[in-house]
């Protein structure tokens, strides 16, 4: 998929936006997103979404932040603020009441007044705000009623249908009476209803719990638009959970019917039931009481794939409504080029459908300034940053591709990238469950990566993890590709035709540079000379690493890109001359400073070295005056592949974030592992020194202990613990 074919079908589609701002409740805790990712306290925010041409943006005026000890105690001040700005720039508002919410502590999705509550908060935020003309009262009653209700991952935490049905019943009687209100401000007052939309596929014996599935998904859209009346088969359900027939009629009136319907649709909204529990032996097996089975990703059945995805789903909402509609969530948690392949499929299919005559009106980028912990659903609070159009973790939210992307199609551009080139992951072959047959692997096709460094550690890792990512490639070695020489450089880049350059090769060996400094210096920093002249060129980026070894390690914290380098080796002074090169040859390349690889597909490395000495009852030593930052190899090599999508230039730091001796590091290796720490002996013979990195662009990468957990379940069953090597020598 190239970035022209969906700019040229997509004439017409507005560019919206929206912040990932659930306030849900998860037993006495609230989480706040905008707090969470940051927005709350960044008013520029509105600025970079303005520069973007975004037209619409859905913002949040949420009720648990507005109001959350009483209705007769209400605080605009942040909300005035932002909205004032969005009005300033020209940027239309739906205003979003309750996003995943149950409300602040004085109501909730099971109250009986909660539509009433709603309604009244409703009423004064209109009055507040009585410009907006779209409002979203509620975001996603179905999604949220299932999640609360019946799955049990929110307030009121229910595991039952009861619950479930009055939550969602609840939820739309307080949209009903929330759009009064406001229209009772604003006659002209427009609902702009979003849901999340699915669908569920089976094997033959279970195809009874799919039909049940799939007339469920479209229940909170049928109640509102009334069409649920005597007729409908969850009318007597609904009943019979404790919805009265008044309710039920008053929603039958059609009065709520949305003024257009906001899709959101998700990989894993499409669901396949599959009661041959055998074919999956890694999925956890469920069942509906009646029957077990396991609930797997429609995307990854063979015969399923002209069946799922946006197109489908968008044509079925189409024809059973017949109402104007939006995009209103595209995100995807991975890579960037499959997140930027993402968002183009379905820029590419708003398009498509709009020429079939589907009234399709917008995609909206969502989230812009990402998301945190919506992989365990907000249950846990393991700080996992997911990367939106934005990241977050600069000081000053840093442009993606993303941004960049949408900021073309919205301005009715072209975009091109080369990642565009291969599908995503849910197009290619080896998505596929085992079951289906064995599958082609990654097949190289579109503009390649070409990357040097054949035999060593980082030049495998990023053949490992750009073949897992869907990015062609073609790794050298020094047979392949002489990097001190220009001519064999540019030969080639003539024959491969790389959209940029990867260096992972030189002269790794630290200590032995001390006494072949010639040898040293040309491999890491002629060599580099050479492929930024090259590369420059070309007209082609550059990526190359360097260490903290650049430094001397007295500055007392950890070094950031802009300190002044000063190295101690040979091996330090080769990397600095290499900076040098890039500086003045290439100035549009990357350099990735970095430190203390360890890794789970290679053994050169002090962390695989310290577990196994320590399995076999060996002693190791480590240094508890020397720090560092350990990095993870899969952590740095997927951070540089997304800085490298995302064209970024100059000095990053890219190590996992701690500061931590050789000591320490030993011991929790070893402690983690299981394995005996007192084996780890401290040497203390030398000058306390600290190389550890930090950044002031981004701390892409995440917590070492995170990285170390990793690490460890990766190599668990390599390492025989001495116990076990003592019993098999008996």
């Amino acid at each position: 998929m190239a970035g022209s074919s969906a700019e040229s079908s997509s004439r017409g589609i507005e560019l919206w936006g929206g912040f990932e701002c659930t306030i849900v409740r998860v037993g006495e805790d609230y989480r706040d997103q905008t707090k969470e990712t940051g927005h709350h306290a960044r008013p520029d925010d509105i600025d970079l979404i303005a520069d973007m041409g975004v037209k619409t943006v859905r913002y949040p005026i949420l009720w648990e932040s507005i109001a959350p000890e009483s209705l007769d105690k209400l605080d605009f001040g942040w909300t005035d603020e932002r909205l004032h700005m969005l009005r300033e720039r020209g940027i239309g508002v739906i205003g979003g009441l309750l996003h995943h919410g149950s409300g602040p502590r004085y109501t909730s999705l099971v109250d009986p007044d909660f539509p009433k509550k709603l309604s009244e908060y409703a009423a004064r935020v209109a009055e507040r705000y009585p410009w907006i003309q779209r409002w979203t009262p509620v975001n996603e009653p179905l999604t949220t009623a299932r999640f609360s209700g019946l799955y049990g991952h929110w307030y009121p935490h229910g595991h039952d249908y009861p619950t479930f049905l009055r939550a969602l019943a609840n939820q739309c009687l307080g949209t009903l009476e929330a759009m009064r209100a406001i229209r009772g401000v604003r006659p002209d007052a427009l609902l702009v209803q979003t849901e999340d939309l699915g669908k569920t596929f089976a094997t033959a014996p279970l195809q009874y719990q799919a039909r049940h599935e799939n007339e469920r998904r479209w229940l909170s859209l049928d109640l509102l638009t009334g069409r649920v009346d005597e007729s409908h088969g969850w009318h007597k359900t609904l009943h019979g959970a404790g919805v009265s027939w008044g309710e039920l009629d008053m929603l039958a009136t059609g009065e709520a019917k949305p003024d257009m319907l906001g899709i959101n649709h998700y990989l894993t909204s499409e669901r396949f039931l599959d009661h041959r529990l055998h074919l999956y032996p890694d999925q956890e097996v469920g069942g509906n009481g009646r029957d077990r089975y396991v609930d797997a990703e429609a995307v990854r059945v063979k015969r399923l794939h002209l069946q799922t995805g946006f197109g489908p789903r968008l044509r079925e909402a189409w024809e059973r409504y017949g109402i104007p509609m939006a995009i209103t969530e595209v995100h995807h948690g991975c890579s960037r080029d499959e997140q930027l392949r993402w968002f183009a499929e379905v820029w590419e299919t708003a398009g498509a459908l709009t020429k079939e005559g589907v009234d399709l009106r917008a995609v909206t980028l969502w989230s812009l300034f990402g998301n945190v912990d919506w992989r365990s659903l907000l249950t846990r609070k393991d700080g996992i940053y997911d990367v939106g159009a934005f990241d977050t973790r600069s000081p000053k939210p840093r442009a993606t591709a993303i941004a960049k992307a949408a900021r073309a199609y919205g301005q009715g551009r072209d975009f091109d990238h080369p990642v565009l080139d291969t599908a995503g992951w849910w197009r290619r072959p080896e998505r596929l469950y085992p079951w289906n047959g064995r599958c082609r692997t990654f097949e190289p096709g579109g503009r390649k990566l070409l990357i040097t460094g054949a035999t060593g550690t980082l030049g495998r890792a990023f053949a490992r993890i750009c073949e897992h990512r869907g990015l062609p490639f073609c790794l050298t070695s020094r047979e392949d590709l002489d990097i001190s020489s220009q001519a064999s450089v540019r030969r080639a880049i003539k024959h491969h035709k790389p959209w940029a350059i990867i260096n992972t090769a030189g002269f790794v060996r630290v200590a032995d540079a001390e006494n072949e400094r010639e040898a040293c210096l040309d491999a890491n920093a002629a060599a580099v000379g050479t492929l930024a002249q090259a590369c420059a060129w070309a007209g082609i980026p550059l990526v190359t690493f360097s260490s903290d070894l650049v430094f001397d390690g007295g500055l007392g914290r950890p070094y950031v890109e802009s300190d002044a380098t000063n190295p101690t080796t040979v091996y330090g002074l080769s990397k600095v001359e290499a900076e040098r090169h890039m500086r003045e040859l290439c100035p549009e390349g990357l350099v990735v400073r970095t430190s203390a690889f360890f890794g789970p597909w290679d053994r050169y490395n002090f962390a695989w070295n310290v577990l196994n000495a320590i399995a076999r009852g060996e002693p190791v030593q480590a240094s508890r005056t020397t720090l560092i930052s350990p990095t993870y190899v899969p952590d740095l090599v997927h951070a540089t592949l997304d800085l490298l999508v995302d064209s970024e230039t100059g000095i990053w730091h890219l190590a996992n974030q701690g500061e931590i001796s050789w000591h320490e590091f030993a011991v929790r290796l070893a402690e983690g592992a299981g394995l005996d720490s007192s084996l780890v002996l401290a040497m203390e013979d030398e000058e306390p020194s600290s190389t550890a990195l930090a950044s002031e662009r981004g701390a892409l990468l995440r917590p070492l202990d995170r990285a170390i957990e990793d690490y460890l379940r990766e190599v668990e069953h390599l390492i025989e613990p001495v116990e076990e090597m003592n019993v098999a020598a008996e």
